[in-house]
């Protein structure tokens, strides 16, 4: 009699899934509720051309994402950690301030307050209503609550879709990212997983994309426990290339926009090493012969990363189930970080 054994999925997985499956409803819900408060920073940002915005975690990555989003749309935007800017903070005279944090309750956020009490054009952008971010400033306000499981997923669906609506606000149309979000596409990861396999490590990698390879990034690394990291394509050419072989994936992210050459060259030199690449696709440049490409519709801005960021939150989970026993279940950190 030949028998096989299943492994249970961990309880912190599990608990990923659920919210993952939930992400895209909850994005929409966002998106449609956040119009009032939205018009309100929108109407910030074009009196001051100026946004400043600060997160820590996964809310940086988002914050990273957008960051060159709201360049493109004329606003002279920087994103900067929470932390940094409790150190060496910029100045927040004639700016627009963005404080993301889904809990709303984070160490850094409480002492940020406290010490400056920010501004008159200081939003926040949170999924807990009652939190003391959304008590503190007027804030766009994520559908479904805070997030339960570890790593960021949901909520980073979420805090983009509250982006989508300041976008809508400020005059751009949303029709593309909305449809994404209605009909999410699904693709097979198996042949990236099994390019990964052996590798002792990942870095991600993009252009305009940059933000979403480190949302990735820090999600590999919070769930599998290994050291993977990102840099910026430009950043990852000047020196860094050294380290690259076959036991060091890497996860490249390539838009339909003007910097998609250069996550093709970047793959070609990165092929060479030796190293199993992966390309997030949303571009028409022909695919990379050596590299595992994971194919979308052509898009840029919200809408390309409302398509990747799901494959990449389903390759990042399948990469930790395969190397830990009891992946999202944290050993060192909790979901909410109230220390410095």
């Amino acid at each position: 009699m030949n028998m096989t054994t299943e492994k249970t999925r961990p309880a912190g997985l599990a608990a990923i899934d659920r919210e993952m499956a939930r992400q895209h409803a909850d994005a929409i819900a966002s998106f449609e509720a956040a119009a009032e408060m939205a018009a309100k920073a929108a109407a910030s940002l074009k009196r001051t051309g100026k946004l400043l915005l600060l997160g820590m975690g996964g809310s940086h990555a988002v914050n990273r994402a957008v960051e060159t989003l709201y360049r493109a749309a004329g606003i002279d935007a920087i994103a900067l950690p929470l932390s940094e800017q409790l150190g060496q903070p910029l100045s927040l005279e004639d700016r627009t301030i963005f404080v993301t944090s889904q809990s709303g309750e984070s160490a850094e956020v409480l002492r940020w307050f406290d010490e400056t009490g920010g501004n008159a054009d200081t939003f926040g952008l949170t999924l807990e209503g009652s939190s003391f971010l959304a008590r503190t400033a007027p804030s766009l306000v994520g559908a479904g609550g805070t997030e339960l499981a570890f790593a960021a997923t949901r909520s980073l669906t979420v805090t983009f879709a509250l982006h989508l609506a300041i976008f809508t606000a400020l005059g751009q149309d949303p029709a593309s990212a909305l449809a994404v979000l209605q009909a999410p596409q699904t693709l097979d990861i198996s042949p990236a997983l099994a390019a990964l396999a052996d590798v002792a490590t990942i870095v991600t990698s993009g252009r305009r994309l940059q933000g979403v390879a480190e949302a990735l990034a820090l999600g590999l690394t919070e769930l599998s426990r290994r050291p993977c990291f990102s840099l910026e394509g430009g950043q990852l050419r000047h020196g860094p290339m050294e380290m690259l072989g076959p036991s060091i994936g890497v996860v490249l992210f390539r838009g339909n926009d003007a910097t998609a050459g250069l996550v093709t060259a970047m793959a070609v030199s990165a092929v060479e090493t030796g190293a199993p690449v992966i390309i997030f696709d949303g571009s028409q440049e022909e695919p990379v012969p050596g590299c595992i490409t994971l194919r979308f519709k052509p898009e840029s801005g919200l809408a390309a990363i409302f398509q990747m960021l799901p494959v990449a939150q389903a390759l990042m989970i399948a990469f930790a189930d395969a190397r830990v026993e009891n992946a999202g279940a944290p050993l060192r950190s909790t979901k909410i970080t109230r220390s410095e």
